[in-house]
């Protein structure tokens, strides 16, 4: 089962968290009932809000965080087999998916970071597991540098400590603008994302799936989710920068974790373990950036054992 949670994350903006089991039982000591919605669909289908839920003092707590774009859905594999024995939540991060998306809200690192705080908080889950993709990736370890105390441990997922640059900018500027919006169905999603996308080397069914979770039916067509300017805007809050002195001030165990055809490339990924004062590696074969989406198992297989050593 799958049951949404309301959060209040940073500067009083709503966002929806999803949680992957049964709901825990309510605990005397904190007084009051769990009041939480129940949606027995996919994460970010559309289920049932509800109220924050206490947490569960027995069952060790994940937050997964998605990547630019993203949204909770692309947990749900990972999010299911961590519940058989983690509490197990993943969040709609500002602007994605059913969270928030004001136009007045700001879309900066420090605000990510905040939003991550309070569900760890409101949620009960700390100390936690941080399971980040990407963009999610490095809103987890700056937390994980800025509140030790919140965080036991974390997983990297296939995200640079380097800085892009400008012209990585101005590639994204124009990617976004070469989207055929709205696409007629959402077989044409998949298709143009998966094949006929300029940036796709070699068709790839996973993308095309990847990217037709984040898109909405309107009057004319399918949209995405978000909006592409605010996208535009969370990115360029650290795109130009580069973040080796907070990897450095990550005192938990760390897995970086990089597909073989990824973004991140395995010069860095291992200089990125080295840089962690508790860095291990770990990459998955037939595996591009989408490594949890691309190949669910192999990714399982890496993450699993290193759960196992700091959970248990």
């Amino acid at each position: 089962m799958v049951r949404r949670i309301d959060v209040t994350g940073a500067s009083g903006i709503r966002l929806a968290a999803w949680e992957f089991a049964d709901p825990p039982k309510t605990d005397p000591g904190r007084g009051g009932a769990d009041r939480s919605g129940a949606d027995s669909g996919a994460a970010g289908g559309g289920g049932s809000g509800g109220a924050r839920a206490g947490g569960s003092e027995q069952t060790p707590g994940v937050l997964l965080l998605h990547g630019l774009m993203g949204r909770a859905s692309h947990w749900a594999s990972t999010a299911r087999w961590l519940a058989e024995r983690h509490r197990a939540v993943a969040l709609d991060q500002r602007g994605h998916g059913q969270s928030a998306k004001l136009p007045e809200t700001e879309y900066t690192r420090g605000a990510y970071v905040e939003d991550a705080e309070a569900a760890l908080e409101e949620l009960g889950l700390a100390p936690a597991v941080l399971i980040g993709h990407a963009m999610g990736a490095l809103t987890a370890w700056q937390l994980a540098a800025r509140r030790p105390d919140l965080v036991r441990g974390l997983v990297i997922c296939d995200m640079r400590a380097s800085a892009l640059g400008a012209a990585s900018q101005r590639e994204w500027e124009e990617w976004f603008k070469s989207w055929p919006v709205p696409f007629a169905t959402l077989a044409d999603v998949r298709k143009w994302f998966g094949e006929d996308d300029p940036w796709v080397e070699r068709p790839n069914t996973s993308r095309g799936e990847f990217y037709a979770e984040v898109m909405a039916e309107h009057e004319d067509g399918w949209r995405p989710v978000f909006e592409p300017e605010q996208m535009l805007k969370s990115r360029e809050t650290w795109v130009y920068d580069a973040h080796w002195e907070e990897l450095a001030q990550v005192r938990c165990p760390t897995l970086v974790v990089r597909g073989l055809d990824g973004e991140l490339g395995r010069a860095e990924a291992q200089e990125m373990v080295r840089v962690l004062p508790d860095g291990r590696y770990a990459e998955v074969v037939d595996a591009g950036h989408l490594v949890h989406y691309d190949q669910p198992e192999a990714w399982r297989v890496a993450v699993e054992p290193f759960l196992d050593e700091v959970l248990r």
